[in-house]
């Protein structure tokens, strides 16, 4: 039988070979925003990995909007020309398409890079102001971020604008909006982190008004075809928090703002709160928004094993399944799971020497 993960899939206009998504992962290597050799290697190695879209890490529309001294940014022609540098080398002789997630940190952000210890940022170490929905710190030993005013809304907005105008003079494939992990836009979304009492807090619909306008505004920019979509939390994994019935109706308002797709992960709105632990934890989650949203779907969340993958497509779950580690682990992740289910996968031509018709090795490989 065809495999199902490895059937091409059109996502609004854009043409995909498999269903298999690299998801965003933070380098926390930039240079005042600028992407780099690091990105370039990191990236590159990415690009013939078998996936059929790579999604650029978090890349931030402010300099205040990044999470660490080390993200990338989009929010100067410096940032631009830096990116548009690599992302041109890796399309030139990669064979995935790109896409790349904007984004802004809200009140996690002027924080220290994971191998930093992974807090907030000391006061000798060129911390900055956070903004948030509401003045509430992170979590312990965090800072208490400003409450966001419309003015900040206006500005924040224009910058998403802005980032997005840069993201398709680069050339990306594809744009999506980080909504989730506990950022700025979750933080306005989660009642766990907004406590506002005006028209921007309380009811859902409230919540959600200014991501919505966001989305809107970056909609409108963002030509027809080309796929926008938006990386959603399906849970909060704690009592009042998000809801997967939530996530379905996030999911039906963005999709009523011209979002073409939603890319399903959860956790991250405020310290001490731990994700599941089992493999696909966010698939029952993403299933429900694919089908009760009517919607593209992507999912996330340990997927690790190319039959566990198959599966998650050929049941219907989603339409694209993201992973992020595992190609850490094994950058040609893509190449071994086509050999397991029996399907192939675009190569380059200096590497194929190394596929399974011209190397026993790789034919043997399960």
């Amino acid at each position: 039988m065809r495999s199902a993960l490895f059937s091409p899939y059109k996502l609004a206009a854009l043409e995909l070979a498999n269903r298999i998504v690299v998801s965003p992962m933070c380098q926390y290597s930039a240079d005042d925003g600028c992407a780099n050799d690091w990105h370039l290697m990191h990236l590159g190695m990415l690009a013939n990995s078998g996936a059929s879209l790579v999604i650029v890490e978090a890349t931030h529309v402010e300099r205040h909007g990044r999470i660490t001294h080390g993200c990338l940014g989009l929010y100067s022609d410096d940032n631009e020309a830096a990116l548009a540098r690599v992302i041109r080398q890796v399309r030139r002789l990669g064979t995935a398409k790109f896409g790349i997630q904007i984004a802004h940190s809200g009140r996690k952000g002027s924080a220290q890079r994971p191998w930093e210890g992974g807090g907030a940022l000391k006061p000798d170490a060129d911390p900055w102001p956070t903004i948030a929905a509401s003045p509430i710190p992170f979590g312990e030993g965090w800072h208490t971020p400003r409450e966001v005013t419309e003015a900040d809304m206006d500005r924040v907005r224009e910058a998403f604008v802005s980032a997005a105008k840069r993201a398709l003079r680069i050339g990306f494939d594809e744009i999506e909006l980080h909504m989730a992990h506990g950022y700025l836009a979750h933080g306005f979304m989660s009642p766990i982190s907004n406590k506002r009492t005006d028209r921007y807090g309380g009811s859902l619909e409230n919540r959600l008004r200014f991501p919505l306008s966001i989305a809107r505004a970056v909609r409108a920019v963002v030509p027809n075809g080309m796929p926008l979509g938006a990386r959603i939390t399906g849970s909060d994994w704690r009592d009042g928090g998000l809801t997967p019935d939530d996530a379905v109706a996030i999911a039906k308002a963005l999709k009523g703002d011209g979002i073409d797709f939603i890319c399903v992960s959860s956790g991250g709105v405020a310290g001490g709160i731990h994700n599941p632990a089992e493999p696909g934890y966010n698939v029952p989650i993403a299933a429900r928004v694919k089908k009760e949203a009517g919607i593209a779907t992507r999912c996330v969340g340990l997927i690790v094993k190319p039959e566990h993958a198959e599966t998650i497509v050929t049941k219907g779950e989603a339409d694209m399944v993201s992973m992020a580690r595992c190609f850490l682990d094994d950058p040609h992740w893509g190449w071994h799971a086509a050999k397991a289910l029996g399907a192939d996968v675009a190569r380059p031509p200096q590497y194929a020497r190394a596929g399974p018709k011209l190397w026993a090795p790789a034919a043997a490989k399960a």
